[in-house]
């Protein structure tokens, strides 16, 4: 891993590459997002390996609820282009992923996850997880090691706090809040 030290509460490294989403490939950058929409951006390490398409898929299956929180959800990994368009082009029954409902970017480079800090020793990202705000600001951050998966329930949960405590910065949320719950006044 690199040196960098990317924190909760500055800005998002920025980062221009190539997606493939649709089966098409298009160019892509972070700060496009910026005043538009959230943004979960989970990095992941491979595809067509055994974790990967069981968080590639879940993250899928409930993009609408990201989507009707205005969240965009971008998954990167190492892989080139070519192969995350092969990835989609295979059905999930056949060890691929199927189309998606949001794009999978390339870091063939390997800049991305070194600028986001979880590059691993191994040359793959770890399973590393940043919420950014409409500001471009990282809001939350979680790094998993390579051999288990995110909670996709987990990140909606903290994406709801984040909205929750940004249109109401007089309160706070406490342990465990699910929308609807009290919050504690400051």
């Amino acid at each position: 891993m690199n040196n960098n030290n990317v924190q909760v509460g500055e800005i998002a490294p920025d980062f221009e590459t190539v997606a493939i989403y649709d089966e098409e490939s298009y160019n892509i950058r972070l700060s496009d997002y910026r005043k538009k929409k959230y943004v979960v951006l989970f990095f992941y390490p491979l595809n067509f390996t055994f974790v990967c398409p069981t968080e590639i898929t879940a993250f899928s299956d409930r993009f609408e609820e990201f989507s009707s929180l205005d969240t965009e959800v971008l998954g990167v990994s190492v892989d080139s282009e070519y192969s995350h368009l092969l990835w989609t082009q295979t059905k999930r029954e056949e060890g691929g992923v199927g189309l998606l409902n949001y794009p999978l970017v390339s870091d063939i480079k390997k800049e991305i996850s070194n600028s986001y800090n979880i590059l691993h020793d191994s040359g793959v990202a770890l399973r590393g997880l940043f919420i950014i705000d409409k500001k471009g600001i990282i809001q939350y951050s979680t790094t998993n090691n390579l051999s288990f998966g995110r909670s996709v329930d987990e990140t909606l949960r903290i994406l709801q706090a984040i909205q929750y405590i940004t249109e109401n910065p007089d309160e706070v949320c406490p342990s465990d809040w699910e929308p609807g719950d009290e919050t504690i006044s400051l």
